[in-house]
Order: structure tokens, then sequence, then C-alpha cells
């Protein structure tokens, strides 16, 4: 029962006069859901889609440095050694900065990889803050990359399965590394 100091609806929200001074408490969001300013959701397909696409995009160039390395194996066993580590470690640095290069860009692109781009879609943060290099790292290198490699070689594929087809059941379409740093992809 509310006291006389303290007057209550009967939702339990507070029904007394306005503190002097013009301030009054700005009407929060449901908690867990996303500002209704960032747009349409995107649906699990184009997802998917922009996530292959992506996967074609650094498959091209990894493909053409295999070539590159065998060519070089089968002319000399000291060359191919040479060029199949220079060729590893500028796989793993572009694998590890493309996302975050591209989805930090200034603009419309803020949050989209060239995959994103193409299928029309972007990640935002529910802060409405754009994605700077580390968050977009964060997102892309080290929860959709790194912590679920780890987790898999705990339990073999089902984290896999866990964090890209989460989405098809969960309300806001979201993945589990969406959860975790707080984005929606959405429609761009």
């Amino acid at each position: 029962m509310a006291s006389p100091e303290s007057p209550q609806s009967p939702g339990g929200g507070y029904t007394g006069p306005v503190p002097p001074g013009g301030w009054a408490q700005p009407p929060a969001a449901p908690m867990g859901q996303m500002p209704m300013s960032h747009g349409a959701l995107a649906g699990w397909g184009s997802r998917v889609g922009a996530y292959l696409l992506d996967i074609l995009i650094l498959l091209v160039p990894t493909a053409i440095l295999i070539a590159i390395v065998v060519a070089a194996a089968l002319g000399s066993d000291a060359a191919g050694i040479v060029t199949g580590i220079v060729s590893l470690l500028v796989y793993i640095t572009v694998t590890l900065l493309y996302a975050p290069l591209l989805m930090k860009r200034e603009g419309p692109n803020n949050g989209q990889t060239w995959g994103k781009q193409v299928v029309g879609i972007r990640a935002v943060r529910d802060s409405g803050q754009p994605f700077d290099f580390g968050s977009a790292a964060l997102r892309e290198v080290v929860l959709k990359g790194l912590a679920v490699v780890i987790a898999a070689s705990i339990i073999p594929i089902i984290p896999w399965f866990l964090n890209y087809f989460w989405p098809l059941w969960d309300d806001q379409n979201r993945a589990l590394h969406d959860m975790v740093v707080s984005t929606h992809v959405v429609r761009a």
C-alpha cells in the first residue's frame, strides 16, 4: 500500500508532482530491446548471405596465395618454405583485419563488411555509437572467431551451430555474439 508521501499508480509507477526545474525521468525502453531509430531488423537469410560473401571475398586471395606457394615450392624447397610462411602471415593478417577495418568506416557504411554492404545490411551498436576498430574487432574477431573456435575445441560443432542459428528463434534476430556486445543487424 502506498503511503500519502509517495503517490503511486495501480501499476506501481510514481504519479506525484514533477520536481521543480522541469526535470522528469525519461521513459525507459524495455530491457534488451533495440532502440527503434536503428531500423528494421535484418533477416537470417541476409545475414547468412553476407557471411558467405565475406568468406568468398577472403577465399579468392587465399586461392591465389596457395597457387603462388605451390609454384614456388615446385621451383625450390627454400623458396616454397619462405613463400609459404610469408603467405600464411599475410593471410592471417588480412583475415583478422578485414572485418574490423571495414566496419569502422565513417558514415552509412559503418558496421558493414563488403558482404553486408552487398546484401544491404549492417551491424549497429545498441548504444547508438558508431563502430570503431576496437568494438568491431571484439565483435568480429574475438567473439565470432576466437571464442567460437575455443568453445568448439571443447564441444565440437555445437558453438558454431548455436551462434549462427540463434537468430532463427531469437525475437530480435540476434546471434549469441550480438547479445554479448549489445548489437543488432539491421537493413541498411
